[in-house]
Protein backbone atom coordinates (compact mmCIF):
# COMPACT_ATOMS: atom_id res chain seq x y z
CA UNK A 1 0.00 0.00 0.00
CA UNK A 2 0.82 3.78 -0.42
CA UNK A 3 1.19 5.85 2.27
CA UNK A 4 -0.52 9.52 3.00
CA UNK A 5 0.59 12.14 4.42
CA UNK A 6 -1.26 12.73 7.44
CA UNK A 7 -3.91 15.33 7.70
CA UNK A 8 -3.14 18.38 10.27
CA UNK A 9 -6.17 17.72 12.63
CA UNK A 10 -6.19 22.01 13.04
CA UNK A 11 -5.93 24.97 11.14
CA UNK A 12 -2.26 25.91 9.71
CA UNK A 13 -2.12 29.18 12.01
CA UNK A 14 -3.89 26.96 15.20
CA UNK A 15 -0.83 26.47 17.21
CA UNK A 16 0.61 30.46 16.51
CA UNK A 17 2.49 31.75 18.23
CA UNK A 18 4.23 28.48 19.58
CA UNK A 19 3.93 27.20 16.07
CA UNK A 20 3.48 29.11 13.56
CA UNK A 21 1.41 28.98 9.94
CA UNK A 22 4.45 29.40 7.71
CA UNK A 23 6.27 26.55 9.79
CA UNK A 24 3.66 23.99 9.63
CA UNK A 25 3.61 25.11 6.12
CA UNK A 26 7.18 23.90 5.60
CA UNK A 27 7.78 21.05 8.45
CA UNK A 28 4.61 19.66 7.52
CA UNK A 29 4.16 19.96 3.82
CA UNK A 30 7.50 19.52 3.22
CA UNK A 31 9.18 17.70 5.63
CA UNK A 32 7.13 14.86 6.17
CA UNK A 33 5.57 14.51 2.90
CA UNK A 34 9.88 13.92 1.83
CA UNK A 35 9.54 11.19 4.76
CA UNK A 36 6.22 9.69 3.17
CA UNK A 37 7.16 9.84 -0.67
CA UNK A 38 10.95 8.14 -0.24
CA UNK A 39 9.10 5.33 2.47
CA UNK A 40 6.72 4.62 -0.62
CA UNK A 41 9.66 4.89 -2.58
CA UNK A 42 11.66 2.05 -0.97
CA UNK A 43 8.96 -0.46 -0.39
CA UNK A 44 7.34 -0.38 -3.60
CA UNK A 45 7.35 -3.45 -5.53
CA UNK A 46 9.21 -5.08 -2.32
CA UNK A 47 7.96 -7.81 0.60
CA UNK A 48 6.96 -4.27 2.54
CA UNK A 49 4.24 -3.22 0.11
CA UNK A 50 1.39 -4.42 2.22
CA UNK A 51 2.59 -4.35 5.70
CA UNK A 52 1.74 -1.39 7.82
CA UNK A 53 3.78 1.68 8.78
CA UNK A 54 4.86 0.07 11.70
CA UNK A 55 5.16 -3.26 10.25
CA UNK A 56 7.90 -1.81 8.24
CA UNK A 57 9.48 0.59 10.95
CA UNK A 58 9.81 -2.63 12.60
CA UNK A 59 10.96 -5.23 9.49
CA UNK A 60 13.95 -1.75 8.81
CA UNK A 61 15.41 -1.37 12.03
CA UNK A 62 18.92 -3.41 12.49
CA UNK A 63 18.34 -3.93 8.69
CA UNK A 64 17.64 -0.98 6.54
CA UNK A 65 19.14 2.02 7.96
CA UNK A 66 17.55 4.25 4.87
CA UNK A 67 13.71 3.20 4.90
CA UNK A 68 13.94 2.85 9.13
CA UNK A 69 14.92 6.74 8.93
CA UNK A 70 12.27 7.52 6.62
CA UNK A 71 9.27 5.15 7.46
CA UNK A 72 10.13 6.03 11.36
CA UNK A 73 10.05 10.17 10.67
CA UNK A 74 6.66 9.41 8.59
CA UNK A 75 5.29 7.88 11.85
CA UNK A 76 6.74 10.36 14.22
CA UNK A 77 5.88 13.06 12.51
CA UNK A 78 2.25 12.26 12.21
CA UNK A 79 2.06 11.38 15.98
CA UNK A 80 3.59 14.56 16.92
CA UNK A 81 0.60 17.23 14.85
CA UNK A 82 -2.01 14.95 17.20
CA UNK A 83 0.59 15.57 20.23
CA UNK A 84 -0.85 19.28 19.36
CA UNK A 85 -3.79 21.31 19.96
CA UNK A 86 -4.90 24.47 19.61
CA UNK A 87 -6.70 24.14 23.00
CA UNK A 88 -5.58 21.62 25.68
CA UNK A 89 -7.77 18.95 25.52
CA UNK A 90 -8.87 17.69 29.14
CA UNK A 91 -6.56 14.86 30.94
CA UNK A 92 -8.23 11.76 31.88
CA UNK A 93 -8.67 10.72 35.47
CA UNK A 94 -6.62 7.89 34.83
CA UNK A 95 -3.83 9.89 33.28
CA UNK A 96 -4.09 13.03 36.24
CA UNK A 97 -3.36 10.39 38.82
CA UNK A 98 -0.28 8.30 36.85
CA UNK A 99 0.75 12.23 36.34
CA UNK A 100 0.37 13.04 39.92
CA UNK A 101 1.79 10.11 40.65
CA UNK A 102 5.26 10.15 38.90
CA UNK A 103 6.02 13.47 38.59
CA UNK A 104 3.56 15.56 40.84
CA UNK A 105 1.47 17.56 38.49
CA UNK A 106 0.93 18.37 35.45
CA UNK A 107 3.15 21.87 35.68
CA UNK A 108 6.42 19.32 37.14
CA UNK A 109 5.65 17.54 34.03
CA UNK A 110 5.93 19.94 31.45
CA UNK A 111 8.76 21.33 33.41
CA UNK A 112 10.89 17.72 33.08
CA UNK A 113 9.65 17.39 29.62
CA UNK A 114 11.05 20.72 28.93
CA UNK A 115 14.07 20.08 30.96
CA UNK A 116 14.75 16.90 28.87
CA UNK A 117 13.86 18.38 25.41
CA UNK A 118 16.11 21.10 26.14
CA UNK A 119 18.87 19.51 27.38
CA UNK A 120 18.71 16.60 24.32
CA UNK A 121 21.42 16.96 22.38
CA UNK A 122 21.22 17.31 19.01
CA UNK A 123 17.90 16.53 17.05
CA UNK A 124 15.64 13.56 18.12
CA UNK A 125 12.49 13.73 20.18
CA UNK A 126 11.09 13.83 23.62
CA UNK A 127 7.98 11.72 24.42
CA UNK A 128 5.82 11.14 27.15
CA UNK A 129 5.01 7.21 27.75
CA UNK A 130 4.35 3.99 29.66
CA UNK A 131 6.67 1.78 30.57
CA UNK A 132 6.14 -1.12 32.86
CA UNK A 133 2.68 0.41 33.95
CA UNK A 134 4.26 4.22 34.95
CA UNK A 135 4.92 7.33 33.00
CA UNK A 136 8.30 8.10 31.78
CA UNK A 137 10.24 10.62 30.13
CA UNK A 138 11.91 8.95 27.25
CA UNK A 139 14.28 10.72 24.45
CA UNK A 140 15.20 9.22 20.76
CA UNK A 141 17.61 10.55 18.47
CA UNK A 142 17.42 11.38 15.10
CA UNK A 143 15.23 9.64 13.28
CA UNK A 144 14.40 6.98 15.96
CA UNK A 145 11.01 6.36 17.06
CA UNK A 146 8.86 4.66 19.99
CA UNK A 147 6.95 3.16 17.58
CA UNK A 148 7.86 -0.29 17.43
CA UNK A 149 8.89 -0.64 20.78
CA UNK A 150 7.92 -3.74 22.70
CA UNK A 151 6.56 -3.07 26.42
CA UNK A 152 6.58 0.79 25.55
CA UNK A 153 3.53 2.96 24.50
CA UNK A 154 3.83 6.59 23.90
CA UNK A 155 1.48 9.23 24.55
CA UNK A 156 2.86 12.30 23.00
CA UNK A 157 5.98 13.44 21.68
CA UNK A 158 7.48 16.96 20.79
CA UNK A 159 9.80 17.47 17.47
CA UNK A 160 13.47 18.71 18.93
CA UNK A 161 14.94 18.88 15.04
CA UNK A 162 15.47 22.60 14.48
CA UNK A 163 13.03 22.45 11.46
CA UNK A 164 10.06 22.40 14.11
CA UNK A 165 10.89 25.71 15.44
CA UNK A 166 13.52 28.16 13.69
CA UNK A 167 11.45 29.79 12.07
CA UNK A 168 9.77 31.12 14.84
CA UNK A 169 12.31 30.88 17.44
CA UNK A 170 15.33 30.71 15.60
CA UNK A 171 18.49 28.43 17.89
CA UNK A 172 15.94 29.20 21.34
CA UNK A 173 14.85 25.41 21.53
CA UNK A 174 13.75 26.40 25.29
CA UNK A 175 11.71 29.28 24.07
CA UNK A 176 9.76 26.47 21.68
CA UNK A 177 9.44 24.06 24.25
CA UNK A 178 7.89 26.24 26.75
CA UNK A 179 5.67 27.60 24.20
CA UNK A 180 4.23 24.38 23.02
CA UNK A 181 4.09 22.86 26.64
CA UNK A 182 2.56 26.44 27.92
CA UNK A 183 -0.66 25.51 25.74
CA UNK A 184 -0.53 23.55 22.89
CA UNK A 185 -0.37 20.34 24.44
CA UNK A 186 -3.06 18.01 23.04
CA UNK A 187 -3.79 15.91 26.63
CA UNK A 188 -7.07 14.49 25.17
CA UNK A 189 -4.57 12.64 22.60
CA UNK A 190 -2.38 11.51 25.47
CA UNK A 191 -5.20 10.27 27.25
CA UNK A 192 -6.90 8.08 24.83
CA UNK A 193 -3.42 6.66 24.17
CA UNK A 194 -3.64 5.46 27.58
CA UNK A 195 -6.55 4.38 27.72
CA UNK A 196 -6.41 2.16 24.48
CA UNK A 197 -3.38 0.83 26.25
CA UNK A 198 -1.68 -0.07 22.79
CA UNK A 199 0.44 2.02 20.46
CA UNK A 200 -1.36 4.44 17.89
CA UNK A 201 -1.58 3.61 14.25
CA UNK A 202 -0.84 5.50 11.69
CA UNK A 203 -3.66 5.93 8.89
CA UNK A 204 -2.05 4.79 5.30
Amino acid sequence: MAFKLTDLPYADSALDPAVSAETLSYHHGKHHQAYVDKTNKAIEGTDHADKSLEEVIAAARGSDQGLFNNSAQAWNHGFYWHSMAAEEGKISDELQSMIDKAFGSTEDLKKKLAERGAGHFASGWVWLAVKDGELTIEETHDGDTLADKDGVNPLLTIDLWEHAYYLDHQNKRPEYLDAVLGSKINWSFASDNLARGETWKYSS
